[in-house]
């Protein structure tokens, strides 16, 4: 009961956040792409993070760990860059769907 009593605290407090989106002329999706290396001192794997926005908000963004062992830094960036191009990929088929450019 203690926790309900907070979630609905939190959730009362926090009704008037949001993300915004103005209108735009140019609407560009945009994206970004970062990742750590070997950061979790378990099993040696590297976190990555991407985000992307659509016109004035963003649209997803997502962090987790990598499904296998970066030798480098550099090939714990291929890995996040991978992830985010698929990520991008999905976002123009959906807005496709919806028929934006």
């Amino acid at each position: 009961m203690k926790a309900t009593k907070r979630i609905l605290r939190y959730v009362k407090g926090t009704t008037n956040f949001g993300i915004h989106y103005s209108k735009m002329d140019d609407v560009k999706l945009e994206g970004f792409s970062d990742s750590d290396w070997g950061s979790n001192i378990d099993d040696r794997k590297s976190t990555l993070g991407n985000c992307f926005t659509l016109g004035s908000g963003f649209v997803t963004w997502s962090s987790k760990n990598q499904t296998r062992v970066a030798l480098s830094s550099t090939k714990a960036k291929y890995i996040a860059l991978t992830s985010a191009s698929t990520q991008i990929l999905w976002i123009r088929k959906v807005l496709e769907e919806l028929g934006e450019k």
